[in-house]
């Protein structure tokens, strides 16, 4: 467990714009350090109390889907150094799994969502701002794939979801978040010199810190 305060990165951007592939890049820049990834999909909101009707009805791309309060609540534990229950989502039954993931502080604390930079309070907690820019063809390419190969969706389904609610809180919530980044970077993973710069800035921020917890 680290003894000094954590830093905090958030990584968003829109559905396939490649936020996991920047994310997994920097934690393997810092295979000597603790890096520590909370997805934001795993804190969408318990839905056990509404019936199966309603729960399919659940828009996933909207800030009211996701919930903020206790994501919020569980990175303050950690940057306080506690451990924290991290709530699994059971996306077959459309509410959160009676499973939890019990998560230890690290050095390094990346946040990945699509719209963890649409809250205020959650910005505020950021060291370091990063919003992942990847054209709109590629994104819905990739969410194509993923939502048949991994979720195994037809390809009707998807793009009827693209239509109706994806690209539209895309346009209203996410790109305009886009104006609270530090850093953007295009193309996601594929962009070696982004990562690299945020690797070098990331690094820059440990040496300050542990600077700051030497000197008190």
């Amino acid at each position: 467990m680290t003894k000094k305060k954590p830093i905090i990165i958030g990584v968003a951007g829109g559905s396939g714009s490649g936020k996991t592939s920047v994310t997994r890049s920097i934690q393997n820049q810092f295979h000597d350090q603790s890096v520590l990834i909370i997805e934001q999909d795993f804190y969408y909101k318990d839905q056990s109390h509404l019936p199966m009707e309603e729960r399919l009805q659940t828009n996933y791309d909207h800030p009211l889907a996701f919930d903020n309060d206790l994501l919020i609540e569980h990175i303050e534990q950690l940057l306080q150094l506690k451990p924290v229950d991290k709530p699994v989502y059971d996306y077959a039954l459309h509410t959160r799994s009676s499973e939890v993931i019990r998560i230890e502080p690290k050095d390094v604390i990346i946040i990945e969502g699509i719209l963890i930079l649409d809250d205020a309070r959650l910005t505020e907690l950021m060291d370091i701002k990063v919003f992942v820019d990847t054209d709109a063809d590629l994104r819905i390419i990739r969410r194509l794939l993923r939502d048949i190969q991994e979720r195994g969706r037809s390809i009707d389904s998807v793009i009827n979801q693209y239509i109706q609610t994806v690209r539209p809180a895309h346009l209203q919530f996410i790109e305009p978040s886009k104006r609270y980044a530090d850093i953007i970077i295009p193309e996601g993973g594929q962009n070696t010199v982004a990562i690299d710069l945020l690797a070098t800035k990331i690094e820059k921020v440990l040496q300050d810190e542990n600077i700051s917890s030497q000197s008190k």
